[in-house]
């Protein structure tokens, strides 16, 4: 009779441990790894936008006319494809390195001592959007590129980017009571400018399911609104997103706000400037791809700072780590000098 190893409780225990508890008890990431990690996710949740993007401006959107096999017969793309179903798988398999980066940047936060819950549930929220997205990207090539699909799918993308953008951000702060830099009436002018935001990221999407880029070389079916009545409506909201940008800097500057604030605040309002420019030389110029694709990159950029204003409005300080800890009394001027709505 061979020899029969001697197996002991913990050695059962470690057997059956969760997986992600079994690395966290035996790896802690130093903070910048958690920090790169989430970025990385991040990164990732806007590069996927900008390839979805070109596969409809390329017309490769039913370049795999099938989900989730690239055809009927095979997983792949084949050479008698031609380049939009390279296209459109090359994308497919980007969602893959997606996941890898939003898997990595949950490991890293459950490995992170002391452990926060708060930061490792952003990152399974985000796990969670890309498998729902990668569902409904298979819906949009199964109905036909159906207009309203397509809306659909760069909102959840969204909504990906929105989760993986506070998921970075809490990577650099604390776990305490977020404490507020400014006054309750700026945190309701920040507010409207981020309903104001997703309004034009919402009307957006109508203005590309009406407008010529369809997505396939074939007749697809558009959103039936008038495109040049939308368009308009469009515009008129994002200077009405810039107005809002500009407004909320002036009222910091007025209240002496923090710099962390005002400077996200100037970086909007120039990134909206540019995105403004782009939007008004693809209209004139009858949508090239390139403006298109630029535009579309744009809008993740400004939702990333649109998002990146309203957080820096408030502060919570690490109370542990490497790094020292945030003065309790760093806030004390902006928050006296703007009194205005409840704390």
């Amino acid at each position: 009779m061979g020899h029969v190893p001697n197996v002991t409780r913990a050695d059962a225990q470690a057997a059956l441990r969760n997986p992600l508890a079994f690395i966290a008890e035996r790896w802690t990431p130093d903070p910048r790894i958690v920090r790169r990690a989430a970025l990385a996710a991040l990164v990732m949740a806007v590069v996927i936008v900008v390839t979805g993007g070109a596969v409809r401006l390329t017309g490769s959107g039913l370049g795999c006319p099938t989900w989730p096999k690239c055809t009927d017969d095979s997983l792949t793309s084949t050479r008698e494809m031609g380049l939009h179903g390279a296209i459109e798988f090359g994308n497919r398999m980007l969602t893959y390195v997606l996941c890898a980066a939003v898997g990595w940047a949950i490991v890293a936060a459950r490995s992170q001592k002391p452990y926060r819950r708060s930061l490792t549930l952003l990152g399974w929220a985000q796990f969670w959007i890309v498998m729902g997205n990668a569902i409904l990207g298979g819906v949009v090539v199964l109905v036909g590129l159906n207009p309203y699909t397509v809306a659909a799918h760069f909102l959840l993308s969204t909504a990906l980017i929105a989760v993986a953008t506070v998921m970075w951000q809490r990577t650099h702060e604390g776990d305490t009571a977020p404490r507020p830099l400014v006054g309750g009436a700026v945190r309701q002018l920040v507010w409207c400018m981020v309903a104001a935001s997703v309004l034009l990221i919402a009307v957006g999407t109508v203005v590309t399911g009406a407008g010529p880029h369809a997505g396939d070389s074939s007749e697809v079916e558009r959103m039936p609104v008038d495109w040049e009545t939308v368009t308009k409506g469009h515009a008129v909201l994002a200077w009405i997103v810039v107005t809002l940008t500009f407004a909320l800097w002036f009222v910091l500057k007025a209240v002496d706000a923090p710099r962390d604030p005002l400077r996200r605040t100037l970086e909007l309002f120039l990134i909206l400037l540019a995105q403004g420019a782009i939007g008004y030389v693809q209209y004139f110029t009858d949508l090239p791809e390139v403006l298109v694709g630029a535009h579309m990159f744009g809008s993740c950029v400004m939702w990333i700072w649109v998002l990146r204003v309203l957080l820096s409005l408030r502060e919570r300080p690490e109370t542990a780590g490497p790094g020292p800890a945030v003065p309790a009394d760093r806030a004390a001027p902006a928050t006296s000098a703007s009194t205005a709505g409840p704390r």
